[in-house]
């Protein structure tokens, strides 16, 4: 069967960032691989922490980088690395992709669905939803753009990003008490 037709892509990748994690986590020159380096390790798995098929080697990485460095310092460079990420991404969804949205939004004009959309008591869904979204390890940039169409500033979004990311990192580490690599 060729790739190209394959239906499940998406999740033969993901399976296989899972079982790439698997082989890191128990391989030991990866753990000293990772030691050298320091928490520069930290501040990259956080980077690729916020993509879908990133996370399970971000999380293992976290983990392995808990049996050797105090648990705060890692927390700071991975949660730095996730919110950089993020706002790459918010970034480009803030400048291209809402643009393109926007017509799509606007043939809803006469739409009771716009009007709910409009209201005060709706309206703040978007980036809660967005939020959820960036704290697990679903699609970021989903996320992001339902952030992005919220029309936050940039301040916001990175306090928010903050935020969510200083979670996400925290429920890894914490895991950590638990899980060894």
């Amino acid at each position: 069967m060729e790739w190209k037709s394959w239906q499940y892509k998406n999740l033969t990748i993901l399976v296989f960032a899972f079982l790439l994690s698997l082989a890191l986590g128990s391989f030991k020159p990866f753990h000293e691989f990772l030691f050298g380096v320091g928490y520069w390790s930290a501040f990259f798995a956080g980077m690729i922490f916020v993509f879908t098929f990133g996370a399970p080697i971000a999380a293992v990485t976290l983990l392995i980088l808990a049996e050797h460095f105090p648990l705060f310092q890692i927390l700071v460079a991975a949660s730095l690395g996730a919110v950089i990420s993020d706002f790459t991404i918010f970034r480009l969804f803030k400048d291209g992709l809402s643009e393109e949205l926007e017509p799509i939004y606007e043939s809803f004009e006469k739409n009771h669905f716009k009007k709910v959309l409009k209201t005060k008591h709706f309206r703040w869904l978007f980036p809660v939803i967005g939020a959820i979204l960036i704290l697990t390890p679903l699609p970021h940039d989903v996320g992001i753009n339902l952030i992005g169409v919220h029309r936050l500033k940039n301040h916001q979004f990175l306090v928010l990003s903050a935020l969510v990311n200083v979670v996400g990192v925290i429920f890894i580490l914490l895991l950590s008490f638990i899980i060894k690599p």
